[in-house]
């Protein structure tokens, strides 16, 4: 197998490019593929600080280490989900990386934030675990860009991420989230901009440059997303894309190629209140994150509730 490029031993085929690369030649490639997100997306610019949410898994540190070779201003945010031998394993893991590489991290803990991990949270409130990740991940993310006075927060999705996601929000017409489903979407007040500079790459890809930088992630999935329906839509997906290479690509960019169409663009509705807890915007005078962390206060008061206070 010979590189396209140079026609030198190449360690990665990508049926989808119908291409080879050796690790010279891929590490271009892929630093190619992550400026043509940012560029064409208009994520950021060298004169913005960005808050890398990193995990401790391979997207997010290799977009971290990524985005420090290009030249970007970034410090990276890690969020304890509390989650027994998952999330100490994920918070060593991402401080070495950051010493390693003497890169600024802050770390802030769940358990601390809100009163308990995501698993009792999940508990206390009747929410799916994933919920209540996905909605603490998003207010504190937040929070902490405004409080480090970085300009955007930038997340390791991926394609494999970004298709399977789409799927699922199609299967079931979700048209609030597929109206949003972009790879940059705009600060509205002090909600500070979202964007995913890897949505050009495949999970494979991102773990062949982990793999190729030495980067040491979690490898694992997160516990608590074992019956995810992410991790569902995520299988056909790779199951079609293995008898037809390409295909994500195709699904997820013709979306967005067609996006303003199916999604004229329009006034965004902006939140009616500031949550009286917090003061950030939101659509009800509590805003969800104060509620589940108030459910949460509240149940750790209660006798009867057996959970743990």
């Amino acid at each position: 197998m010979k590189c396209r490029v140079c026609r030198g031993k190449a360690v990665i085929d990508l049926p989808r490019h119908n291409a080879s690369f050796c690790p010279s030649c891929f590490d271009s490639y892929l630093m190619d593929q992550v400026w043509k997100a940012i560029d064409e997306f208009r994520m950021f610019h060298k004169s913005e600080r960005i808050l890398i949410a990193v995990s401790g898994g391979k997207d997010s540190l290799a977009l971290w280490d990524i985005l420090n070779r290009l030249g970007y201003s970034t410090i990276g945010f890690h969020l304890d989900l509390g989650i027994g031998d998952y999330s100490r394993e994920s918070t060593e893991k991402t401080r070495k990386f950051a010493v390693d590489r003497n890169l600024p991290l802050h770390v802030e803990s769940l358990t601390q934030e809100v009163g308990a991990s995501v698993d009792s949270i999940a508990d206390l409130t009747n929410r799916p675990p994933c919920s209540a990740c996905g909605v603490s991940k998003r207010h504190l993310f937040n929070r902490a860009a405004k409080t480090m006075d970085c300009h955007v927060v930038a997340t390791g999705h991926n394609l494999d991420d970004e298709a399977s996601r789409l799927l699922g929000n199609i299967l079931h017409w979700q048209d609030g989230y597929l109206e949003k489903q972009n790879p940059a979407l705009p600060d509205e007040g002090s909600l500070v901009r979202k964007v995913k500079p890897l949505n050009r790459l495949t999970e494979k890809e991102m773990a062949a440059y982990a793999f190729l930088k030495g980067i040491d992630y979690v490898v694992h999935e997160c516990p608590m997303s074992v019956n995810a329906k992410q991790l569902f839509y995520k299988k056909i997906m790779n199951e079609i894309e293995q008898e037809s290479p390409g295909t994500k690509q195709a699904f997820y960019f013709g979306f967005l190629d067609r996006r303003s169409h199916f999604y004229p663009e329009k006034d965004e509705s902006t939140p009616s209140f500031l949550c009286r807890e917090c003061q950030s915007p939101s659509y009800t005078e509590i805003c969800t994150f104060c509620r589940i962390r108030l459910k949460v206060s509240l149940a750790g008061r209660d006798p009867d509730s057996g959970a743990r206070s």
